[in-house]
C-alpha cells in the first residue's frame, strides 16, 4: 500500500525511518539522523514488531532501522518485516547479540548492516551513510558487464606444502596477468609469510581488525591494505606469539564481505586450523585449493579436509594440486594418492627449488620470479581452474549476480508468497 505524497518524501516514501526499542537508543539515533538532513520524527519508540505493524498500513521508507532487542527469533521476525516491506528498502538492523553466526544469517536474508548495540554515533553514521551510497549507486543491472567476484580459499594440508607460495602467487597472476583488483588476506595472524613473499611490511592493518571488528568498512580497507602493486593489496599480520588470537570470526566475515564490494577476486591464505574455529569462513567461497605433498602424512589430511569441505562448504568448488612433485624417489605414487583420497589430483606442480630461492631473494612471488618455470606454467593453469569455477556457473549463476541486498530483501516477499502459494495447490491436489 503506497501512502500520500509529502513534503520531503520522495515517490511517495520517506527517506528514512527508525523502531528502536530504549530512549538511550533513541538519544544517540535523533542528533545524527538531523545532521543527515531527515526528521528526527521519524525516529520512534518500540522495535520490529512495531515497525512491521505501522509499515503494514503505510509506504515503506528508503531507509528503515530496526530493533532487535526485543525479539525472541530475529531471523522469523525479520520474515515478518519482509512481508510488509517494499522492495528496494535498505534494512539496517541493531541489536544486542554478538554472535557472527546471526550477523552472517541477517546479512544473507538481505539486510544492508547490523550494529551492535551501544554504539557509537559515529559508527552509526557511517552506516547511515553507507546506506545512502547504496541507494544512490547503480542497480547492478546496469552494469551487466561487470565480472562476477571470484573468492578462493587456500589451505596446506600439512606444513610445509608450499600453501602460501601458491596463494601468494595465485593472486599475483589474477592481478598482473588477468587484470582484476585482487585482496590477498593471509590469515595466519601470527606466522603469516604473504608480506614476506612480496618483500612488503605487513602493517596493523589485520589485527586492528581482529581487535576492532566495528571498524571495518570500505575506508578502513582502503587504509589497512597495503599494495603490492595496482591492482594486488594485502592484509596481513606479524602479531606476537605471546597474544592469542581473541575474536568470535566476525572480523574475517565482515572482511570477506567488504572485499566483495572493493575487489574483483580474493584470495585467502587460509591455515587449516582456522577451519575448526571459524567453519564460516568458506560459507561463501567460490573455490578451495588443497594444496598436498605425495606423502603418506598429506594422504591422510587431504581425506579428512575434503570429507570437512563435503559438509561444511558443499557449494566451493574443490581443486586438489600436489605441489614440489619429484620425478622419482616419491613416498607415494599419484596413483596410490589419487585411489586413497578417492579423486583425481587437479594440478601437479613440479619441484623446482631454483625458483623458489631465486624468488625468495627478490622479493617476488614465485610465478613473477620464475615465469619460464614449469611449475610456473602449471600455477598459471591452477589460476584457469579457480577463475573458470565461477565462469562454470555463469548460467545458474546470473540472477545471483545480478541481485543486490535490496532486492534480496524486497525479493523475500514474493519468494514467501510463492511459498504459500505452492502449499495451497498441494493441500488442493
Amino acid at each position: 500500500m503506497n501512502a500520500p505524497w509529502k513534503p520531503g518524501a520522495v515517490n511517495g516514501r520517506d527517506p528514512f525511518s527508525a523502531f528502536v526499542c530504549d530512549d538511550d537508543t533513541l538519544d544517540v539515533l535523533r542528533p545524527v539522523v538531523e545532521e543527515m538532513g531527515w526528521p528526527s520524527d521519524k525516529c520512534h519508540k518500540g522495535g520490529l514488531r512495531n515497525a512491521v505493524q505501522s509499515l503494514s498500513v503505510a509506504a515503506s521508507p528508503n531507509i528503515l532501522l530496526v530493533d532487535l532487542s526485543e525479539s525472541g527469533d530475529p531471523l522469523a521476525d525479520i520474515n515478518s518485516l519482509a512481508e510488509v516491506c517494499e522492495p528496494g528498502t535498505v534494512v539496517i538492523a541493531m541489536g544486542q547479540v554478538n554472535d557472527v553466526r546471526l550477523y552472517r544469517d541477517l546479512i544473507v536474508s538481505g539486510l544492508q548492516d547490523y550494529l551492535l548495540k551501544p554504539f557509537s554515533p559515529e559508527q552509526l553514521r557511517d552506516v547511515l551513510s553507507q546506506a545512502q551510497a547504496t541507494l544512490n549507486a547503480p542497480k547492478v543491472e546496469d552494469a551487466g558487464s561487470e565480472k562476477p567476484h571470484v573468492s578462493t580459499a587456500v589451505i596446506g594440508t600439512r606444513g610445509g606444502v608450499g600453501a602460501s607460495t601458491i596463494a601468494t602467487s595465485l593472486a599475483w597472476l589474477l592481478s598482473q596477468e588477468k587484470e582484476r583488483l585482487t585482496a590477498l588476506l593471509d590469515l595466519d595472524v601470527h606466522f603469516g609469510t604473504g608480506a614476506l613473499a612480496l618483500d612488503l611490511e605487513p602493517g596493523r592493518g589485520l589485527t586492528d581488525a581482529i581487535d576492532n571488528p566495528s571498524r571495518i568498512d570500505g575506508l578502513f580497507i582502503e587504509r589497512a591494505m597495503i599494495k603490492a602493486n595496482d591492482k594486488l593489496s594485502l592484509l596481513s599480520a606479524e602479531a606476537p606469539i605471546n597474544s592469542p588470537m581473541m575474536t568470535d570470526g566476525t572480523a574475517f566475515f565482515q572482511l570477506q564481505e567488504e572485499f566483495r564490494a572493493a575487489f574483483e577476486c580474493t584470495v585467502i591464505d587460509l591455515p587449516r586450523e582456522m577451519l575448526i574455529s571459524y567453519p564460516h569462513l568458506l560459507g561463501d567461497v567460490n573455490a578451495t585449493v588443497i594444496v598436498t605433498e605425495l606423502t603418506l602424512a598429506s594422504a591422510r589430511d587431504a581425506i579428512r579436509l575434503l570429507s570437512w569441505l563435503k559438509s561444511h562448504a558443499a557449494q566451493s568448488k574443490v581443486i586438489v594440486v600436489a605441489n614440489k612433485v619429484q620425478t622419482s624417489n616419491q613416498e607415494i605414487s599419484r596413483q596410490d594418492f589419487e585411489n586413497s583420497i578417492e579423486r583425481k589430483i587437479d594440478v601437479m606442480i613440479p619441484s623446482d627449488p631454483k625458483t623458489a630461492a631465486h624468488a625468495a631473494k627478490l622479493g617476488q612471488a614465485f610465478v613473477e620470479a620464475g615465469k619460464s618455470s614449469k611449475a610456473s606454467a602449471k600455477i598459471v593453469a591452477l589460476s584457469e581452474f579457480v577463475l573458470g569455477t565461477v565462469e562454470a556457473d555463469g548460467e545458474d549463476g546470473d540472477e545471483k549476480a545480478k541481485t543486490s541486498l535490496m532486492d534480496k530483501f524486497g525479493g523475500m516477499k514474493s519468494l514467501l508468497s510463492s511459498k504459500k502459494k505452492k502449499e495451497a495447490e498441494t493441500s488442493e491436489s
